[in-house]
């Protein structure tokens, strides 16, 4: 097989492979938010952004090449990695204390792992609504990081497009495609793959709240560049 280096590690991989899938398969941790082994790379969060001949690039959708040299965890990269991730955090409405996703929830691990310990920046507090229109689901809008992933999952595999991305810039957000607006007016369903691919707090099914108690939870009893690495190899 072909190989590169990563931070000075030689990754193998296979034809087609971007670098974050080889090093997925190799048990190497990049941080990522938007990217799932099931859907075409996105590009979006940036927070898997390498290091490459001193240009940066996306780890997720740049194809691993045979000698390629690989920079990923330096101090430079995790520096922007965590303004990326505090930023998420101002953007949006994330209270982990209170939240019912804490210690399951992508976000807030990956910060963990980026020793965030604060917000750093003001919160912007943005009036989002809650949607428990659905018999069986709540939207929880405060929490949406714009990762497109329950965006891909309906478009690509349940084919119902029951979400969507509106708007531009500052001002983009998650919609629900009914001309209400709501989720109770479409057709998801429990078996949709969207209905489980948010890394975060939106997509909640009801009657399911704190029935995992907290210290129990995914990333309680693992850290996310090892917890993740294990989940994602499995399904590559």
């Amino acid at each position: 097989m072909k190989s590169f280096l990563l931070d000075g590690e030689r990754i193998s991989f296979e034809e087609g492979e971007t670098i974050l899938q080889a090093a997925i398969r190799a048990g190497k941790y990049i941080p990522h938010l938007c990217f799932h082994p099931e859907f075409r790379p996105h590009g979006s969060c940036k927070l898997c952004t390498v290091k490459i001949a001193g240009r940066q690039s996306a780890s997720c959708t740049r194809l691993a090449a045979e000698g390629l040299e690989v920079e990923s965890e330096t101090a430079e990269l995790n520096a922007e990695r965590l303004l990326l991730t505090q930023m998420l955090f101002v953007e949006g409405n994330h209270f982990c204390p209170s939240c019912e996703k804490s210690g399951d929830c992508q976000l807030q691990a990956t910060a963990y792992h980026l020793g965030m310990t604060s917000a750093h920046f003001d919160h912007f507090y943005p009036n989002r609504p809650v949607d428990a229109s659905h018999p069986e689901y709540l939207l929880d809008f405060n929490r949406c990081i714009l990762c497109s992933l329950c965006v891909r999952a309906s478009r690509d595999v349940d084919n119902k497009n029951v979400f969507a991305l509106a708007g531009r810039g500052i001002a983009t957000h998650l919609v629900v495609n009914a001309r209400s607006g709501k989720l109770g007016d479409t057709d998801f369903a429990a078996t949709d793959k969207a209905a489980s691919v948010c890394p975060v707090g939106v997509i909640l099914k009801k009657g399911k709240g704190f029935s995992v108690p907290i210290g129990s939870r995914t990333f309680d009893k693992k850290e996310i560049g090892e917890w993740v690495d294990t989940r994602l190899k499995e399904r590559t």
